[in-house]
């Protein structure tokens, strides 16, 4: 930052003050002096020159009002800013409160308690409360609108001091003695705070201020310090909260008078005077300190004795009361900002986010794009990149930054940072405890940004990036001791191979450390070890700059030491007798110019003047240069060199910018904005102070453009004399913008040769080219349309093509342009017929002008009228209107090369049918058969295959069939090989499932409906045979023997007799063992016992036991102990059952068997009729019975029987479940 005194204000009477306080939000200014002297006065910026803004426009008091009311000295003045009034108290102790009403301050209240004198008042941070300590140990706290919340004596106890904490909850009372006393906001006593910075101090002491930021500004750094407490010996310290064990000590070594933040909490200034060995007197001064306790600048000011010291709202001004003065000071602020391809980065803090928010301001488009970085240190920018210095959070990565970093960088970095860490790591923190034990193990991160905030690469340093610059191919970063090069790389398109080297970019000396007492020799003595960074120097780095080729490294001693780039080597030492605070190169870098801690603007010639032949422009360098050693500017705050001119640069002094050519000033302009650029004798300049006030809204009225005076005077010139004198005025001051001027107000004249010229004089090949083409026109009027539409003036332009009747050359500028709905209504208005080919083209370009911005509705109507088929068919597939997609494939012709992608759109919705019909009318039946596949309609893709002659259906069914089965999805292979009619395999399939479930002991129900569908794939199976030789045989033989053909190709084609001929075993077995039970519950045990004799066919099913046991139970409850008697006796000979199953079993028998004898009632029907005249007869799946009638009712799916009299009463067959007829 840099300050200097701008304004003094006398008050009337040279009556001493002793308080000063500027009311933040509405500019007033109360100071309170002797005699009862209160006065509020506001300065305001008056000007007519919307140009002259902030600190740069002149400021008069437009309110300078004395409010009467105090007999005594006034002595404490302190604002509520939320509720616009004022507090002030005398050395009577009577307190006033003074509110605004129409412009001016009356009394609101009064107060006195007539025993003792206020010593401070605060109010709190909303506003709400105010908090007045009394000399004698009074304490009272009231609301806003005057009332009492509390008052309380602290006996024994002289105050001087009180301030509230952020939060409002916390009083911090300051005693005469020095000592500081924590309460809470109700006046109950915590704890004494610790003063670290008083030890081995003696004497009386007593506390210059107290000031704690609110944070209504957002903290520059999280866990930033905030609380100031500053005695009037000049110690003082800077703590995190009221109790902070380790607060940041100052001393600094003046008698303290008073201190304050400013606005945001990231400058405190300490006001004083400091004894002048010399001159035996005491001098008044202003100290500025950051929170962390670094020493920022040194304000003198003169006067015998300063009493209060105030900061302005936006942190720009400060007010001093001095004796019977008030000094206004002018503050330029360092902020974190830069400028890269017309691109304004800058970062601010807000109160609701711990990180800065970088703002990436475009301001030849207007737009802004915004980063969140935590623990910023700076900015830096060069070209179209900039360099963001952060700390590196140990927890958590940068936020915005890493989220959006490209991958391959990520990798890099990953690697970058597994470097630094793990070879370097040791040394370096080993180094670093030695040196600075206070840094800890902080680790840095560079990172490389676009002009819009994008993330291309980053590096992890060890060193603090205190001081960072960049050029087109180097960052250079520099700590206290040492500075670190890294030649970074800008990835356009990367290759594999780039990849891969990646990761060995640390190796390979892209990246290099050097320690600031070394002289490398541009070898290879530069390596990546931090360790040695941490050797400490007697002699601190205190401002870096660099260019292509040199390096310049200022030193704390006026050293300056100049290294060469790329390859760093020590070239020269200079020394100055100043301490060198901002460092630039010139274009050429042949001069540097210095601005010093105390704002003095020096140069140092380095090597002797560029000769003309050092590709710069012109013979500027030719021409006769001041002597740099005699050149000397005082309050120096900016400056920047020309980027195409060794000779120019500007600099801001104050409030106002000078122009120097050759160290010959030109007249000043009143600005106070910050140097972005200046190149093309044009000065780009940005009123960051403007921004900052409202940062989330930049205004581009805040960005400036000067023009230096040659390019004014060649400009008035052109107007005033005219061409020739002009071009003899260019000719002797040569530069490439001045002929670009030239060359442009010759072809406004039409005058060709002169415009030639200075084309050729400025290198614009385009511009020769233009003059050429305008000499072959013959027509006048023609060479002024083109020279209109050269100059960007294109509705003119057109104009004066309408004019002559060309049409044709209208519209072909508007097709130059891109601005194809003027096109359209151009082609529309002519007479006559419009070109066909160049109205399709219109609305094709204005489809693609809407679907680019995804407005498919607009783009179809366009399309349509254009016949382009492949954007129509994108948009039907954007608007999901696959009706219109279908229409279009329709009215395609065969084999247009639309019509796969068209499929390909089918295929992604899922639309089977309209994929098939695209692929084949393109003849590509391949594709179609691929796209059922992957739409699982397996049957579609069979017959396709089949149709088509296609071999590989059949793989590719067993393909997907094993896929599925590895991935252990039976029932989807199940449904693929029925849907594909592979009705056998999907059978064998299905009955190896039942097989398993039924081993399982699952559900007897649920094994049944699985033996019914293998069953039914069988029937399938039979029925496909039976129509193959049907439509082989055409109706040549009759359907019996077609059917045994069918039967006897079945026969040699299936390997698994069983399953194809005893398909409904399974299904019956299960059938009769669910029925019987079914019959036994319902008490129906006669049939019960019928049913479950019919089980002894299936054991190879069913469980011998299980049969043989529900045998044993159905005929025990029929009476029927003969077959009860055989049943137990199968049990007890089967080998499954173990002997205690086989010794329960027995006894079981014993016991029913010694009451009842084993002999049944009835014989049974089965054993009277179980062989009929033609082999075994029917079983009726209703009852279980045998079917001995001649009449009978079959199924026809499963071909199994009942009585009619039975079934009437179903409606589906009760094995297969099929419908009746």
């Amino acid at each position: 930052m840099f300050i200097y005194l701008s304004k003094k204000i006398a008050i009337p009477n040279s009556t001493r003050l002793k308080c000063v306080s500027w009311n933040k939000d509405q500019g007033y200014i109360a100071c309170g002096g002797e005699e009862g002297l209160l006065k509020v006065l506001k300065l305001e910026t008056q000007t007519d020159d919307a140009k002259l803004k902030g600190l740069a426009a002149p400021s008069n008091l437009s309110m300078n009002q004395t409010l009467e009311g105090h007999s005594g000295a006034v002595q404490v003045v302190t604002w509520n800013e939320q509720y616009q009034k004022l507090t002030t108290s005398d050395q009577n102790g009577l307190i006033i409160v003074w509110m605004l009403y129409k412009g001016s301050w009356y009394e609101e209240m009064i107060n006195n308690r007539n025993k003792s004198v206020v010593r401070s008042m605060s109010w709190n941070a909303s506003g709400q409360k105010i908090c007045i300590v009394y000399e004698d140990g009074a304490v009272i706290v009231g609301s806003v609108d005057g009332n009492r919340i509390w008052g309380k004596e602290l006996k024994g106890i002289q105050l001087a001091h009180v301030a509230w904490s952020p939060d409002s909850k916390i009083l911090l009372f300051g005693m005469a003695n020095g000592e500081i006393h924590i309460y809470d906001n109700q006046g109950n006593f915590i704890v004494k705070m610790t003063i670290s910075c008083l030890i081995n101090v003696t004497g009386a002491i007593s506390i210059a201020g107290i000031h704690w930021y609110p944070g209504t500004e957002g903290y520059i750094e999280p866990d930033c310090p905030c609380l100031a407490v500053c005695f009037d010996n000049g110690r003082g310290q800077i703590m995190r909260y009221e109790n902070d064990e380790n607060p940041i000590l100052l001393d600094t070594q003046m008698n303290v008078a008073s201190i304050q933040w400013n606005h945001c909490g990231s400058v405190l200034a300490v006001a004083g005077c400091q004894k002048n060995i010399t001159m035996d007197k005491d001098v008044n001064v202003v100290q500025f300190y950051t929170p962390f306790g670094e020493h920022l600048r040194t304000l003198k000011v003169p006067g015998k004795q300063m009493s209060a010291v105030s900061w302005e709202g936006g942190g720009l001004r400060i007010g001093l009361a001095v004796d019977s003065f008030i000094y206004f000071a002018n503050i330029r602020p360092d902020y974190k900002w830069g400028y890269c391809s017309n691109t304004v980065v800058y970062a601010y803090t807000r109160p609701d986010r711990l990180e800065y928010s970088v703002v990436f301001w475009d301001t030849k488009n207007n737009e802004k794009f915004v980063k969140y970085v935590k623990s910023l240190i700076s900015i830096t920018t060069s070209g179209d990149f900039c360099i963001l210095a952060t700390k590196a959070d140990d927890n958590q990565p940068q936020p915005d930054i890493e989220s959006e970093r490209v991958k391959w960088k990520g990798y890099e970095c990953a690697m970058a940072r597994g470097t630094v860490l793990s070879s370097v790591g040791q040394g370096a923190r080993k180094g670093k405890e030695e040196a600075e034990p206070e840094s800890g193990n902080a680790t840095f991160v560079l990172v490389l940004c676009n002009s819009i905030g994008t993330p291309l690469d980053s590096k992890y340093i060890d060193i603090d990036p205190l001081f960072v610059t960049m050029t087109k191919t180097h960052v250079i970063a520099a700590s206290k001791e040492a500075f670190y090069t890294w030649q970074y790389r800008v990835a356009k398109k990367l290759t594999a191979m780039e990849i891969n080297q990646v990761a060995k970019t640390r190796k390979e000396g892209r990246e290099r450390v050097y320690h600031i007492d070394d002289t490398p020799t541009g070898n290879t003595d530069g390596t990546l070890d931090f360790a040695k960074a941490f050797t400490a120097t007697r002699d601190h780095i205190c401002c870096i700059t660099a260019t292509d080729k040199t390096l310049i490294v200022g030193r704390e001693s006026g050293i300056i030491q100049r290294y060469s780039l790329p390859n760093v080597a020590l070239l020269q030492k200079y020394t100055l007798n100043y301490r060198a605070y901002q460092l630039s190169l010139n274009c050429n870098s042949s001069r540097l110019a210095i601005i010093d801690i105390a704002g003095v603007l020096t140069f140092l010639d380095l090597d002797s003047r560029a000769s003309s032949g050092d590709g710069f422009v012109g013979d500027q360098a030719a021409a006769p240069s001041g002597d740099p050693s005699k050149f000397e500017r005082k309050d120096v705050w900016d400056m920047k060199w020309a980027n195409d001119n060794p000779d120019l640069f500007a600099m801001m002094e104050k409030t106002r910018m000078y122009v120097f050519r050759n160290l010959d000033p030109e007249e000043p302009i009143q600005t106070s904005g910050y140097i972005c650029n200046f190149e093309d004798l044009e000065i780009k300049s940005v009123l960051l102070d403007e921004i900052m006030k409202d940062p989330e809204r930049p205004n581009k009225d805040y960005l400036i453009n000067f023009e230096i005076r040659s390019l004014r005077d060649s400009r008035a010139l052109i107007e005033k004399v005219g061409i020739e004198d002009a071009s003899q005025f260019i000719e002797d001051n040569p530069h490439p913008r001045l002929w670009r001027l030239l060359a442009e107000a010759a072809l406004q004249k039409l005058d060709l040769k002169t415009a030639e010229q200075a084309f050729v004089r400025c290198k614009d090949y385009q511009g020769i080219e233009f003059v050429k083409r305008l000499g072959n026109l013959q027509s006048e009027s023609m060479k002024q349309a083109e020279v209109v539409a050269y100059f960007g003036r294109f509705e003119e332009a057109e104009r004066m093509y309408l004019d002559m009747d060309r049409r044709d050359l209208a519209i072909n500028l508007r097709i130059k342009l891109g601005d194809w709905f003027r096109v359209l209504q151009l082609l529309k208005t002519g007479s006559g017929d419009s070109d066909d080919a160049l109205l399709e083209q219109a609305y094709n370009a204005i489809g693609d002008y809407f679907a680019d911005r995804q407005k498919w509705v607009n783009a179809v109507q366009y399309y349509l009228q254009g016949r382009k088929q492949e954007r129509l068919a994108e948009c039907y597939y954007m608007l999901e209107d696959y009706d219109g997609l279908e229409r279009l494939a329709n009215s395609l012709p065969e084999n247009h090369k639309l019509l796969p992608d068209i499929g390909q759109m089918f295929v992604t919705v899922g639309m089977c049918e309209q994929a098939v019909n695209a692929y084949l009318k393109c003849n590509q039946p391949k594709a179609a058969v691929e796209a059922c596949v992957h739409l699982n309609q397996w049957n579609k893709a069979v017959e396709l295959a089949k149709d088509h002659n296609m071999k590989e259906i059949g793989p590719l069914l067993s393909k997907y069939a094993s896929h599925l089965l590895e991935k252990n999805k039976r029932l989807e292979a199940v449904e693929l090989y029925r849907k594909a009619h592979h009705f056998l395999d999907a059978a064998k399939l299905m009955f190896k499932i039942a097989d398993e479930e039924a081993k399982k002991r699952t559900r007897p129900l649920r094994v049944k409906k699985l033996y019914v569908l293998a069953a039914l794939l069988v029937e399938n199976y039979h029925e496909q045979m039976k129509t193959s030789q049907q439509s082989k045989a055409k109706g040549k033989k009759s359907e019996a023997t077609s059917a045994l053909a069918g039967l006897l190709e079945e026969d040699a084609s299936s390997t698994d007799n069983r399953i194809v001929d005893n398909a409904w075993r399974g299904a019956e077995a299960y059938h009769f063992f669910l029925l019987a039970q079914r019959q036994l519950y319902d008490g129906n045990v006669d049939a019960a016992m019928k049913t479950a004799l019919h089980l002894r066919d299936y054991e190879d099913i069913i469980p011998a036991v299980e049969i043989y046991s529900l045998l044993a139970i159905c005929s025990s409850a029929n009476r029927a102990f003969g077959t009860c008697s055989r049943a137990f006796i199968k049990l007890e000979s089967l080998e499954s059952l173990s002997p205690e199953q086989r010794q329960s079993y027995e006894e079981l028998a014993l016991e029913i068997f010694t009451k009842y004898p084993p002999k049944d009632n009835r014989k049974s029907e089965l054993d009277s009729i179980s062989e009929g005249v033609e082999g075994k007869l029917p079983t009726c799946i209703v009852t279980g019975r045998i079917i001995s009638e001649y009449q009978f009712w079959m199924c026809s799916s499963c071909k199994h029987c009942a009585m009619e009299q039975e079934i009437n009463r179903y409606n589906f067959c009760p094995l297969c479940h099929s419908a009746l007829a």
